[in-house]
């Protein structure tokens, strides 16, 4: 198991093989009481793929997933694609910025997926863009698109243990 300092947990998932359960312990935080589920894993030696399942509570007026539930897996997709492609710890880590262009809507009855790819990596910062899709090959369609920069810990976080 892969887990930070504070509680977070990087693991393969059983139900999903080839597929990593991204969670924090504290399932009051925002990532599992807001977001949910969330699976990931390397695509490549540069990216990785983030994934949740939408619920109703992620969903707007019009029956389509809520911008604000995108810009929460974007902004979570940064330190695991950091964590699965660099081995960051994304415990430590906090958004510089975050730039992302809606281009389509989200189907809630589809795995919303962002492909978060690192483009480069300095002592404290790394630099990172994507897609958020969903389907796959010809039935893909794009959500969003998204760049971010994302600062690594300054030090390792002592455990406490």
């Amino acid at each position: 198991m892969s887990e930070g300092a504070r509680g977070f947990s990087c693991e393969p998932d059983p139900e999903n093989p080839g597929w990593h359960r991204w969670r924090l312990l504290d399932e009051t935080r925002y990532n599992e009481a807001v977001l949910g589920r969330m699976l990931v894993r390397r695509e490549d030696e540069d990216s990785a793929r983030c994934r949740i399942i939408p619920v109703r509570h992620l969903t707007n007026n019009g029956n389509n997933v809520h911008g604000a539930a995108t810009l929460g897996l974007i902004d979570v997709s940064l330190f695991a694609g950091m964590h699965m492609v660099r081995g960051v710890d994304a415990m430590g880590s906090a958004t510089v910025d975050l730039s992302c262009q809606f281009i389509g809507s989200g189907d809630p009855e589809k795995p919303l997926d962002a492909v978060v790819q690192v483009l480069r990596e300095t002592r404290r910062l790394g630099f990172l863009r994507g897609l958020i899709v969903q389907g796959e090959g010809e039935d893909e369609s794009i959500v969003a698109s998204f760049t971010g920069t994302v600062r690594k810990p300054s030090a390792p976080i002592a455990s406490g243990r």
